[in-house]
């Protein structure tokens, strides 16, 4: 089971951290760190929820990972001084804390926290991979269940379901299928009233549980 970094660094050393760097505020779609560049920094996420997309050499975007608040973004990078594996979008409003590298590596090295540090990161690659095995392998209605059960945990609560702000071209981008596909797979979880398409383009979503069994029936 993931735990967020505020969990396994204990809230002491999460609260010294956040200190060394003022609050900002991102704003929902904003791109907090991106695919390629250089590990300047790292993002300590105070609240709001994120994305993790990896885009490949056609273009493509595949969903790895939904971060929320008590997470360090980006850090792999600051930790290994290699160029970033994946791009960071906030999911909604974001405030974080933007503490630059050098900081950040002198604040592991007085507290000891390297190799807490590199086995949360074992884990986190762990995890993407098994995504992009999913990816590669699974059928469509199964890789979209999959997609909505990650963003769940970045959705804000709507009455009886949860919205994931993403339109179904977005999600067919994350999920390496055609438009057209993604929408046939919606189609039935639409119909039995598992889900709903919101007025501004995203989904409520009522019925994970039985929106994966269905899909997990279907492939």
């Amino acid at each position: 089971m993931h735990q967020p970094h505020i969990t396994v660094m204990g809230e002491h050393l999460w609260s010294a951290l956040r200190d060394l760097a003022p609050k900002r505020v991102r704003p929902a779609r904003s791109v907090l760190l991106r695919q390629g560049d250089p590990g300047t920094h790292v993002i300590l996420l105070d609240s709001g929820s994120t994305l993790v997309t990896l885009t490949g050499t056609a273009g493509e975007r595949t969903l790895l990972a939904v971060r929320g608040a008590g997470e360090l973004l980006g850090e792999l990078a600051v930790l290994d001084s290699q160029p970033r594996t994946a791009s960071v979008i906030a999911a909604e409003t974001c405030c974080v804390h933007i503490i630059p590298a050098a900081d950040f590596l002198a604040f592991v090295d007085e507290h000891d926290l390297v190799t807490v540090l590199l086995r949360h990161a074992i884990t986190r690659v762990r995890e993407a991979e098994t995504v992009r095995l999913e990816m590669a392998t699974a059928p469509v209605a199964v890789r979209l269940a999959s997609a909505l059960s990650r963003l769940l945990q970045a959705a804000s609560a709507a009455g009886s379901g949860y919205i994931v702000r993403l339109t179904q071209t977005e999600l067919s981008q994350m999920i390496g299928a055609s438009r057209n596909a993604v929408g046939t797979a919606l189609r039935p979880w639409r119909e039995r009233g598992w889900l709903a398409t919101e007025a501004a383009g995203g989904l409520v979503v009522r019925d994970i549980a039985s929106i994966r069994s269905h899909a997990l029936t279907q492939g």
